[in-house]
């Protein structure tokens, strides 16, 4: 075991970010992930799981749910494998996030506060390989640039970050190479000058954790191996099947051939399914 937590186990990723005395830490990532676009001062946490709009109604159950100074939704997601319309269900709850805005009357003008979903995803998303960053809202598809800043997704995709820590240019970059990198660090880098990392190598070393986080951390670390080993199976067993397809479709090949010469040479096509094993309707269609 490493000497500090995996953040991609749900209670690794809750003990860096996802608690109160985690704040100065979250409000350091965001401010380095939105650096030139806004600063954010104040953090408030919510509770994940929020009253039901409706009879029935399957709200979504967030890693992080917090609100900004200005009433700004930021929902954070680490996610380890790719779902089904993985990028449809991170869309569903975005907004999710922006319809619990409206209020009852007609008092209420549409006044809706942007919602940003952030996803640290521990796979490369279909169609987006070598980027690490994948930002997403509402564009003019005409003349380009922003329509609606009030929804914003942004992914970020952990693998294809590959710098080491003499390559990494700015606060976002150390961000990424710690988060990905983290549980086979033997030491912090950049804690010496920067106490936001300094004060996570204290919280983050497993030696240190409570008896009862200890416990929970195991547990969520064992669940995030058994996630690794199904998805490795699954792609060995792809694998194994492409080659087993890619044989027959070879032999298949090689046999369609044969009956070609076969057929040249005025063979009959009885005999010629009987050599190459084809059938008798598949010789007399080459």
């Amino acid at each position: 075991m490493g000497k500090f937590i995996n953040p991609f186990t749900d209670v690794g990723f809750k003990i860096i970010f996802g608690q109160e005395f985690s704040k100065p830490r979250l409000l350091d990532f965001l401010n380095a992930l939105l650096v030139g676009e806004r600063v954010i001062t104040n953090l408030t946490f919510l509770d994940k799981e929020q009253e039901a709009m409706f009879d029935g109604d399957r709200s979504p159950i967030y890693d992080i749910l917090c609100e900004t100074d200005t009433k700004e939704k930021i929902i954070v997601e680490m996610q380890n494998r790719e779902h089904p319309n993985f990028k449809e269900r991170m869309l569903y709850y975005a907004a999710e996030a922006i319809v619990r805005q409206g209020e009852r009357g007609t008092a209420w003008n549409y006044d809706i506060k942007a919602v940003y979903m952030i996803a640290f995803t521990n796979f490369v998303m279909t169609g987006f390989d070598g980027r690490l960053r994948v930002d997403a809202g509402l564009t003019d598809l005409q003349q380009g640039g922003l329509f609606c800043d009030k929804l914003r997704m942004i992914y970020l995709q952990m693998p294809c970050f590959t710098k080491d820590t003499d390559e990494c240019e700015n606060q976002f970059e150390r961000w990424i190479y710690i988060l990905k990198n983290m549980e086979i660090l033997e030491r912090m880098p950049w804690a010496a000058q920067n106490a936001v990392f300094q004060r996570l190598a204290e919280v983050a070393e497993v030696s240190k954790l409570s008896k009862e986080d200890r416990i929970k951390y195991d547990y969520a670390l064992k669940r995030y191996r058994d996630t690794l080993n199904a998805m490795a199976g699954a792609e060995q067993k792809g694998r194994d099947e492409g080659r087993v397809e890619g044989r027959a479709e070879g032999e298949h090949n090689k046999a369609v051939e044969s009956a070609r010469r076969m057929k040249a040479d005025n063979m009959h096509a009885e005999l010629i399914a009987k050599y190459t094993g084809l059938t008798v309707e598949t010789i007399n269609s080459l």
